[in-house]
């Protein structure tokens, strides 16, 4: 996948974006909205990265693509996984560059791509209740609320918000 826009590229993951991947995983943010992308060693970053790398050669994916600005500096990642319902998008930019419009941008680009890629109309968006960055994000991107309530986050019980987008 390459995907530009005026600022940012789309692009398939590499293993020489390991230190960029691992850095960002561990910012604040990753760590209280999605821990079980938290990378604490290079080592382990390098093994996820392989297997995200292989990853792309499955149906179901995860289909994760880092997002850069124009000068190549990696600032998070869109994703498409797979779920019980369908699939669901995922992104993180790091938390310095964020403020910058630079979500929004990334997802807005990144769907109709991975959308007719995956052949799918229908994407979901599950956030934590708190995260109301994301909730923003999500409705500029003409998600719909589809769900408010307690529901299984990583495997916990948690306060979330599903969003639907049916294009």
């Amino acid at each position: 996948m390459l995907v530009e826009t005026e600022r940012l590229v789309i692009t398939d993951l590499t293993k020489d974006m390991c230190n960029a991947f691992q850095k960002n995983s561990v910012d604040e943010d990753n760590r209280r909205f999605v821990p079980d992308e938290v990378f604490e060693t290079l080592e382990d970053a390098h093994r996820t990265i392989e297997w995200l790398i292989k990853s792309y050669q499955y149906e179901k994916g995860p289909f994760l693509y880092p997002v850069l600005l124009k000068d190549k500096t990696n600032i998070g990642y869109v994703q498409a996984c797979s779920i019980e319902e369908g699939w669901e998008l995922g992104y993180h930019i790091a938390k310095e560059y964020t403020g910058h419009g630079y979500a929004t941008e990334a997802v807005s680009t990144f769907l109709p791509v991975i959308m007719q890629q995956l052949k799918i109309n229908i994407i979901y968006g599950i956030v934590l209740e708190e995260n109301i960055a994301s909730h923003k994000v999500l409705e500029k991107c003409n998600f719909k609320l589809d769900y408010i309530g307690i529901g299984k986050y990583q495997g916990v019980d948690k306060a979330l918000r599903r969003y639907i987008l049916n294009s």
